[in-house]
């Protein structure tokens, strides 16, 4: 790609893994076994083409209300992916984060995400960035409590409350806005995911299936992508 046009930010709801095991006959939590290899190829192509933020929506706070099986099964397949990626991680000079409301996960997973957060903390390439127990509207909740409290406390002013301010409150603080927003399985929704950072993100939708999207689809995404102009509600 020109490097012009190579976006600095790419999110992706990697949606479909649970349809990708039923038209198979396998388990649904197969199909999130078999979305782990295209996070690892997207990972590996993103940071290869220059992009420096990649945020996956991995776990949703609605996501707990799957039956208790296969949310054990997502918890332990994080548990894995924290395990079995951290030293690819390393030399691949990957950065860790994660945002949502971490402090309600199983304390193992916990342990595992700060002992990766870490260790990746000096790397010095693409920041790979966890959505876990996300959810955008009660992101926003959180950071409104927080600037009240600030408020209370004396540390922000009524008067200088504004976008800018109010995203520095959010999970995403430090991190720039989307500039491409990827959703697979073709349900064209957000799902209440960083409904405040995408306010001009662009927006690709395909029919793939997580665990079928590679480098060829994730180029195509791409290539749209650079075709469009970011106009920012000017003309």
């Amino acid at each position: 790609m020109n490097n012009e046009k190579v976006p600095t930010h790419i999110a992706i709801i990697m949606d479909g893994n649970g349809r990708w095991a039923e038209q198979r006959g396998f388990p649904r939590l197969s199909g999130h076994q078999a979305g782990a290899d295209s996070i690892r190829e997207c990972i590996e192509v993103c940071g290869k083409i220059g992009v420096q933020y990649l945020t996956l929506y991995a776990f949703s706070s609605e996501n707990w209300k799957r039956p208790s099986a296969e949310v054990k099964g997502l918890m332990d397949l994080l548990e894995r992916f924290l395990r079995e990626s951290i030293e690819e991680m390393i030399h691949q000079e990957v950065r860790l984060c994660a945002i949502g409301r971490l402090q309600d996960l199983p304390i193992t997973c916990r342990h595992l995400l700060e002992k990766a957060r870490e260790r990746t903390a000096s790397n010095r390439g693409i920041t790979l960035v966890l959505a876990l127990n996300y959810s955008s509207r009660i992101e926003i909740v959180d950071a409104a409590r927080r600037i009240v409290q600030a408020v209370q406390d004396g540390k922000v002013d009524m008067d200088q409350i504004d976008d800018r301010l109010f995203g520095n409150y959010l999970y995403t603080q430090g991190i720039p806005d989307p500039d491409l927003l990827i959703r697979t399985s073709g349900e064209i929704r957000l799902s209440n995911f960083l409904l405040w950072q995408s306010s001009y993100t662009e927006i690709y939708v395909t029919s793939k299936l997580w665990p079928d999207f590679r480098a060829a689809d994730l180029q195509e995404a791409l290539n749209d992508y650079g075709r469009r102009r970011r106009r920012y509600g000017k003309l």
